[in-house]
């Protein structure tokens, strides 16, 4: 049967096919709450998403508040936890305020929607996360993308942006999802300052596993030009997000940005439970020193650049081996996840290996065998 080119049937139908000679087809797969496979594909680099003061501590929020905020922030969604939960993220991050989201990818959308608008020269790593590109398309910016890392490209357009008597702003991750490596973030944080230009740093990948995140660490924090984005679901093992700087930044956010005035407030239980991750990783510091170490040993044992996050990739010959090496690993008791195109800024389809402080470390040994044998059968 012929399809007609122009219903939607017919135009998913071409897409799905389209995906799956491409081999980059996406399956959801649910798991057990009982699951015993090595998990070295989410994201709780720390292993706080199961520890019992945390899980307690969400529940009793549960229990407490109800299961959700039942409104936007501005309504009556705003809780005393939320307020808690803002104060220790901003002393631990060395932040005069924060405010909280539902997600990260929210925090990220609102901070540049509120902040730059057609006026705005926008300065975007090559590498960034889908969310703040997203937050340049809302916002409408003047959008100049700038090749990965590179101090001299964001001088030359900082430069451009100063001539043509535009705000400007710069786009980063402190620790990049693919590739693992670090922003070079005291050059761009004086290059910032020199131009009067805003810098927002994604610490998705860096709280936790390091302290309070590449900015505090560098000594950057609490600079009028620099602004922090983090989220509570990775080291902090909850969900939602937050933006991280000075009380004027706040309250614009909490009166111009979108993702935060027409969002429902983030529910209890994960408010409390990041809460509990964020004192535990305070006082338990070798949690990020234990994911530091064993990232460098299993780089080292693989043969691939030490990353300077938790999560460590293996490049792989297509998208379709990346597809086969994960299959093998969960057959081997192992699950690890896979970047493939359009989720590499490069195009080369990699094996995604979390390292986290959460596995036991018999079982840890046991994973590294695996990665070995199945990296050299599948790279």
């Amino acid at each position: 049967m012929t399809r007609d080119p122009s219903s939607w049937e017919s135009w998913l139908a071409a897409q799905a096919e389209e995906r799956e000679a491409a081999g980059l087809t996406r399956r959801l797969r649910a798991r057990a709450a009982d699951d015993s496979t090595i998990d070295l594909a989410g994201n709780d680099y720390l292993g706080l998403a199961r520890d019992p003061d945390v899980r307690r501590a969400a529940a009793d929020a549960a229990w407490t508040w109800g299961s959700s905020a039942s409104a936007s922030r501005l309504v009556t969604g705003t809780f005393a936890l939320h307020e808690e939960l803002e104060r220790e993220l901003a002393d631990y991050l060395g932040q005069p305020a924060a405010l909280v989201f539902s997600t990260g990818y929210h925090a990220n959308l609102a901070v540049v929607a509120a902040l730059a608008d057609r006026t705005t020269r926008v300065l975007s790593d090559a590498h960034v996360h889908a969310s703040l590109i997203d937050g340049v398309r809302l916002s409408r910016s003047r959008l100049s993308v700038v090749p990965h890392s590179d101090v001299d490209a964001v001088r030359a357009g900082l430069t451009a942006a100063a001539e043509a008597g535009e705000r400007a702003m710069v786009l980063v991750e402190s620790v990049y999802s693919v590739l693992g490596d670090a922003a070079p973030l005291v050059e761009l944080s004086a290059l910032c300052e020199q131009y009067d230009a805003l810098l927002v740093v994604d610490e998705a990948h860096a709280v936790g596993v390091h302290g309070p995140g590449l900015v505090a660490t560098l000594g950057l924090a609490g600079r009028p030009h620099v602004v922090v984005t983090a989220t509570l679901s990775k080291s902090l093992g909850a969900q939602g997000g937050a933006v991280l700087g000075s009380p004027a930044l706040r309250e614009h956010l909490v009166n111009r940005a979108r993702p935060f005035i027409f969002d429902t407030g983030l529910a209890p239980a994960p408010t409390a439970g990041a809460l509990a991750a964020l004192r535990a990783i305070r006082a338990r510091p070798e949690l990020g020193a234990t994911v530091r170490t064993r990232v460098s040993a299993l780089a080292d044992t693989l043969g691939v650049v030490a990353p300077a996050g938790a999560v460590l990739s293996v490049p792989m010959s297509s998208p379709q081996a990346a597809v086969a090496a994960q299959a093998a690993a969960l057959e081997s008791g192992l699950r690890v996840g896979c970047f493939r195109p359009p989720s590499v800024p490069d195009g080369i389809s990699r094996l995604r290996i979390t390292v986290t402080a959460g596995v036991p470390a018999d079982r840890w040994d046991r994973a590294v065998a695996v990665l070995v044998e199945l990296v050299k059968e599948h790279q």
